[in-house]
C-alpha cells in the first residue's frame, strides 16, 4: 500500500505548470511551480517544517513547547500542521491587513490568532515583530520561530524546491523569478540553482512601499521608501537575513492593484487560483520580458492558495472600492453609476446660510446647488463659505442668495468624462447632470478623481 505516514509527508514535489495565455507575448517557455499542492497550501509548509525539525534537534523546541511566530498567515498554517503532528501550542501574532479567511483557518488548525497594527514601525511594542518576541519570552517553554533571520528558511529551499526545479526542467532552467517577503524561498533557490549553473538569472519580485528594490541598486536602506500597502506576503519595512541579495540579479516593483488584477485573470485565463503575491510575481515576469529570450525557460513560483482572499482579491465589492476592477468608465452616467439612485440635495436662495451649513455637514458634502422657482440659479462650496465666514462672521443669518456663487454646468448623461473634467475648474468645484427621467445628479472633483483607474 501506498500512503503517507502523516500529512507532513506529503510536503514538496509540487508541479510545474505552463503558463500559456498571460505570457503569450514572451518568447520564453514560462512554467509556473505551483505551491498550493502542498497540503497546507503554501510554499512555506516547506520551511515551517524544517525550522521546527532544527529547533528540536538543538533544543530550542522541548516536548510539549508552545511555537510563537509573527505571520501573514501561510507559515502559520505551515506550522500548525507541524503542531499537530508534533504535539506542540502554537500562537500566530498577523497584522490586521490580512484577509479574514487566513486568521479563520488559523483558529481551524487550533491556533492561538493575536492580531497586530499594521501601520507601525518595526521596533513599535504593537508591531507584530515586537509582539511576537515578547511573548516568546513570556510563555513557558516559548520558542520564537522568527522566520525572517532563521537560516532554516533558507536551507529548506536549497534542500527542496531548488533541486525540484531543476530535475522538474532537466536543467534547463534560465531563470527564476519569485515574490521576496522573508527571502527564504529567492535565497535558497538561488543557491542551490546557481551551484548547478551560475549563469541562471535571479529575479525577485517586491512591492510599492518595500525597500528591497531600492536597497539592492543602491545599497541604502531608504525609509522613504517605507509605506503601507495591501499585497500580502511579499515585501518589507525591515532586511530580513534570510534575503542574499548577493544571490539575486535585480527586482522589479509591481502595484497593488496590478498585483490583484493579474490573480484574477491567473483564474480566468489558466484555471490557476492563487494569491496575491502570485498575481504580483506574474506581472513582475511580464515587467521583465525583454530579458527573455526563445530559448529561455523561466520558471515563476506561486506562492499559495486563492481560497484565502475570498473575501478581497475575489470580492467584487472589495476590488471596486479599491479602484481594482477594470471597469471603463467613458460618460458623466458611468461616473455617478454607484450612487445614482441618492437624490439630489439642494437649498433655496431664501434659505438662510445656516441651513446649508446645516446640510453639508450633515451628508458629508462639500458642494450644494441652489435652486429657486425657476430652477438651478446658484451654487455653494465650502470654501465660499470659509471666506464668507471670514469676512462676515454673522453670515449664518444671511439668506443664501447674498452668498451663493454662479450656477453649476449642466450636463447630459452621454457627456464624454472628458468634457466632464474640463467643466470642473478652480471656480467651479462641480457638474450638473440630467438624468433621462428629468431628475439631476451632482458629479464633483472626487468622481472624477475615483474614476482614474
Amino acid at each position: 500500500m501506498k500512503y503517507a505516514n502523516n500529512i507532513l509527508e506529503t510536503i514538496g514535489n509540487t508541479p510545474l505548470v505552463k503558463i500559456n495565455h498571460i505570457t503569450k507575448d514572451i518568447p520564453a517557455t514560462v512554467l509556473a511551480k505551483v505551491e498550493y499542492f502542498n497540503p497546507g497550501h503554501s510554499c512555506k509548509d516547506r520551511m515551517a517544517l524544517k525550522m521546527v525539525e532544527e529547533a528540536e534537534k538543538d533544543g530550542r523546541l522541548v516536548p510539549g513547547g508552545t511555537i510563537i511566530e509573527g505571520t501573514s498567515g501561510n507559515t502559520g498554517m505551515g506550522l500548525a500542521l507541524a503542531a499537530i503532528v508534533k504535539g506542540y501550542k502554537l500562537i500566530c501574532v498577523i497584522t490586521d491587513k490580512q484577509s479574514k479567511e487566513k486568521m479563520d483557518i488559523l483558529r481551524a488548525v487550533g491556533a492561538k490568532v493575536v492580531v497586530c497594527p499594521t501601520d507601525v514601525e518595526p521596533d513599535d511594542a504593537r508591531s507584530y515583530y515586537s509582539v511576537s518576541k515578547r511573548l516568546a519570552e513570556e510563555t513557558p517553554n516559548g520558542w520564537y520561530v522568527n522566520q525572517y533571520d532563521n537560516p532554516a528558511n533558507t536551507q529548506a529551499n536549497y534542500e527542496q524546491t531548488g533541486p525540484e526545479i531543476w530535475e522538474q526542467t532537466e536543467g534547463k532552467v534560465t531563470h527564476f523569478v519569485v515574490g521576496v517577503g522573508t527571502g527564504g524561498t529567492i535565497s535558497g533557490v538561488a543557491k542551490y540553482l546557481k551551484e548547478k549553473n551560475p549563469n541562471i538569472k535571479i529575479w525577485g519580485v517586491d512591492t510599492y512601499g518595500s525597500v528591497f528594490k531600492k536597497y539592492k541598486e543602491t545599497g541604502v536602506f531608504d525609509e522613504n521608501e517605507v509605506y503601507s500597502y495591501v499585497t500580502e506576503g511579499i515585501g518589507e519595512d525591515i532586511l530580513p537575513k534570510n534575503v542574499n541579495f548577493d544571490l539575486i540579479d535585480g527586482f522589479t516593483k509591481v502595484t497593488d492593484k496590478d498585483a490583484a488584477v493579474y490573480t484574477r485573470r491567473l483564474a480566468l485565463e489558466e484555471g490557476l487560483f492563487v494569491g496575491m503575491s502570485s498575481g504580483s510575481a506574474i506581472k513582475g515576469l511580464l515587467q521583465m520580458k525583454d530579458e527573455f529570450g526563445p530559448d529561455d525557460v523561466v520558471v515563476v513560483l506561486f506562492h499559495d492558495s486563492g481560497s484565502r482572499y475570498v473575501g478581497k482579491i475575489f470580492n467584487d465589492d472589495w476590488m471596486r472600492d479599491r479602484g481594482y476592477l477594470e471597469e471603463e468608465v467613458k460618460t458623466a452616467l458611468d461616473l455617478i453609476e454607484e450612487h445614482v439612485d441618492k437624490p439630489l440635495l439642494t437649498v433655496r436662495t431664501e434659505e438662510l446660510a445656516s441651513h446649508a451649513i446645516d446640510r453639508m455637514r450633515r451628508y458629508k458634502i462639500s458642494q450644494i446647488p441652489v435652486m429657486d422657482i425657476n430652477g438651478f440659479v446658484g451654487s455653494l462650496d465650502e470654501s465660499d463659505l470659509f471666506q464668507a465666514f471670514l469676512e462676515d462672521r454673522n453670515v449664518a443669518d444671511k439668506p443664501i442668495r447674498e452668498i451663493m456663487g454662479a450656477p453649476f454646468p449642466i450636463v447630459k448623461a452621454g457627456t464624454s468624462i472628458d468634457q466632464v473634467s474640463k467643466l470642473i475648474t478652480k471656480d467651479n468645484q462641480a457638474v450638473l447632470i440630467e438624468l433621462e427621467n428629468g431628475n439631476y445628479h451632482i458629479i464633483t472633483k472626487y468622481d472624477i478623481i475615483n474614476s482614474i483607474k
